[in-house]
């Protein structure tokens, strides 16, 4: 079986990638796939800790992740309307060239 340690670190780097992709990309769509990946290490750490917790029996950390994919869902469909209205009004998906949100 797998150590604990494995999946944290996999989920570390995970969220590391996702945190560099997010920080440094100037893409809007970009940096939503980078926030995706974040969320997506943290439902590893969800699985991780209740599958190698003392009650496994318990589906306590199944329903965490399947909340937050219901979360990441949502933020996902706003996140991208929000995309589509911006580069509709601008023109472009870049953030550094996006410098005011009055209409």
């Amino acid at each position: 079986m797998t150590p604990l340690h494995s999946y944290l670190l996999l989920s570390a780097l995970l969220f590391a990638v996702g945190l560099g992709g997010a920080l440094t990309r100037r893409n809007a769509i970009i940096v939503l796939v980078g926030i995706e990946l974040m969320l997506n290490a943290a439902n590893l750490n969800f699985i991780a800790f209740w599958r190698y917790g003392q009650n496994p029996q318990a589906l306590t950390g199944i329903v965490f992740v399947i909340f937050s994919i219901g979360v990441a869902a949502a933020e996902a469909a706003v996140g991208l309307a929000l995309i589509i209205s911006i580069y509709r009004h601008y023109k472009t998906a870049n953030v550094d060239q996006i410098d005011s949100m009055k209409g």
